[in-house]
This record gives structure tokens, sequence and C-alpha cells, in this order.
């Protein structure tokens, strides 16, 4: 099959329709008007997403301030590795995002992508804004350093990188189809051994802060998966000669090597970290790769992990609606923001 390379989404073509002809390769003015799009139940979706809108010196770091120079060694330089690892995959989501935008000829799939690239901005600055309250700026500095010379950190993200770096320099429809796959990986999995990492401290009244800053970007994750999935989903539909069985065979073994380096990856960072069973979080993880591809349309592969062996995470997380997907089922919590009375200049 020859891949042709899509070319950019014209910003402004009064010729076109409004609603889009196809969400990449389409045809469409670049005119938005929500009550006229390919796929109507998206804009309840980008709601839900600037409904979400926080920042990160909202959040009150004062305790953690305190407590990290209380805790155990292994637990400061998981602590680290972790905030190192999730700007690693963080930074690049806000680049990934808008690259997606640049050949979405559907004007409604530019507008999320736009929250989303946003969102992931946030992300970002909050793991420098953490890091700035608990530690020196040379060992702020040497935790975004993990990324790139961690070498279980390299091996976990390769293969990632190359499919990343693949869309760049071939944007066609299969490349778009497998960024999406590592985009709702890294959305859906990727990020959750180290969130159960600050959730754990967190059930132990440790560093609540930084679990409730995880809490929120855990919550962005969640609906980032979900529309990543139906983005997916839609656009192979749109595209059936890609969906073939062959294609459908390179989506699990990514899922199944994903799931490797993943188990790999928690086993070297938290194994001496007290309160979190390995046996457990390999479940988690395998659980947390099964809700993906049945939110991608796919199979699970690992049917002995379709429960969270991790309920207790749940106190954590803060509740997304919608069952049909299957996420958490939590209340929100309440959380302490920063004020000029109690802002993090005054610490």
């Amino acid at each position: 099959m020859q891949k042709a390379l899509l070319e950019k989404a014209k910003t402004l073509e009064p010729r076109n329709p409004n609603k889009s002809t196809g969400l990449f390769g389409g045809k469409s003015s670049g005119i938005l008007n929500w009550n006229d799009i390919a796929y109507p139940h998206w804009y309840k979706m980008y709601k839900r997403l600037v409904g979400n809108y926080w920042q990160a010196d909202e959040i009150n770091m004062s305790s953690d301030v305190k407590q990290f120079a209380t805790l155990e060694k292994s637990e400061q330089d998981a602590y680290l590795k972790i905030i190192g690892l999730l700007s690693t995959l963080d930074a690049p989501q806000t680049r990934t995002a808008l690259l997606i935008s640049l050949y979405a000829t559907d004007p409604s799939v530019q507008s999320i992508m736009a929250v989303i690239a946003q969102q992931e901005a946030v992300h970002n600055e909050s793991y420098s804004y953490v890091l700035s309250s608990v530690v020196s700026l040379d060992k702020q500095n040497k935790s975004f350093q993990f990324g790139r010379k961690d070498p279980v950190l390299l091996k976990r993200n390769e293969n990632l990188t190359k499919q990343y770096n693949a869309f760049v320099e071939e944007p066609n429809i299969e490349n778009i189809l497998k960024t999406m796959v590592y985009t709702a990986l890294l959305e859906g999995m990727f990020f959750y051994s180290g969130f159960a990492f600050f959730y754990n401290l967190a059930r132990q009244n440790k560093m609540v802060g930084t679990s409730t800053m995880i809490s929120y970007i855990n919550r962005d994750e969640l609906e980032h998966g979900r529309f990543i999935s139906e983005l997916f989903r839609a656009t192979l539909a749109e595209n059936a000669a890609y969906n073939t069985a062959e294609f459908t065979d390179w989506v699990y073994e990514t899922f199944r090597s994903s799931v490797e380096l993943e188990l790999e990856w928690s086993s070297y960072v938290l194994a001496d970290v007290d309160g979190i069973d390995l046996d457990e979080m390999s479940g988690y993880i395998k659980y947390r790769a099964n809700k993906m591809l049945r939110m991608m349309g796919l199979s699970e592969l690992y049917p002995e992990h379709v429960d969270n062996p991790m309920k207790w995470i749940r106190a954590y997380v803060d509740n997304i609606d919608g069952t049909k997907t299957d996420f958490f089922e939590q209340k929100s919590r309440q959380y302490s923001k920063t004020s000029d009375l109690n802002g993090f200049d005054d610490l």
C-alpha cells in the first residue's frame, strides 16, 4: 500500500463545507460550528476537558516542603526519578497534540487537541513546580536529566520515541494511527506506576500536596486517553484499508512489549519502596493495558487481570463521569489552593 503523505490542514478555505468530510485528509472550511460537526458527542468531551482547568501553583505545597527531607532515601530517589519520567513523557505530549491538530481536517479535533496540548503544558510545568518546592536547583536539573541519561528509562521510552519521530518525518495515516496507539498507552498505562507511587505516599500521610497535584494530572490523562481512543477508532473506521489483521497484530504486539517495558521500569524504580507490592503493580499495569485495549475496540490481552488489584488507589483519583468507559468511580477530593496569604512565595 502506498503511504501518501498528508498535507497540513488549510487554516481557512471558505469553498469547503463547515462540517468536515474526514478527520485527516478531508475537506473543511476551517470554521467550527459545534452544532454541526461530524461526531457530535465530541462536544461533550471538549466541555469536560475545559471544565478540568487548573494551575500548578494553586496547590499548596507547604507540608511537602517540610516532609521531603524526612522521607526514606529510597522514597526520595524514587520521587525524583518518577518526576523525571513523568516530565519525559508529558513534555512531548504538548507538541504531539499540536502536530496531530495540524493534520486534522476536522476543526472539532483541532480544538480538542489544542485544549489537550495546553493541559500537557500545565502538567509539565507542575513537575518543575513540585521539584522547586522540595529540592535545590541542582537536584531539580538532575531529575530532569533522567529521561536523557538513565539506561532503564531510555530503553523504556525507545519505541515511543521512534514512533513519535516517525510521525514528524512521515505524516501519513499509518503513522498517525500508530502515534495514537502510543499516545493511548502513554495516557492510559505508562504514567500509572508513577501515579501509584505518589498515592502510596499519600496514604501514609506523606507528600499530600504532590499527590493532590498528581490526582488532577491523572484526571486529565483519563480524559485524554478517552478522546485519543475514540479518535483512533474513528480514524480507523474512516480509513478502512488500514483496518487489517496485520495492523491489529502490530497494536497487540506494541501493547505486549510496552507492558513488559513498564514492568521492568516499575520493578527498577519501586523495588525499595515500602507499601507497594510489585506483584500487585504488575497486575495493575496489565489491568490498565486491558482497559485501553477495550476503549480502542480491541480484546483484552490479559484476561486474568480484568479487575483492579490495587483498589486503594481509587481513593486518590478524581471521578470521571461515564460508566461506559469504566473509569474510576470515586468522588472528587477538595484541595487547598494557595493565595496571597498562603502562597508559595511565602514558604
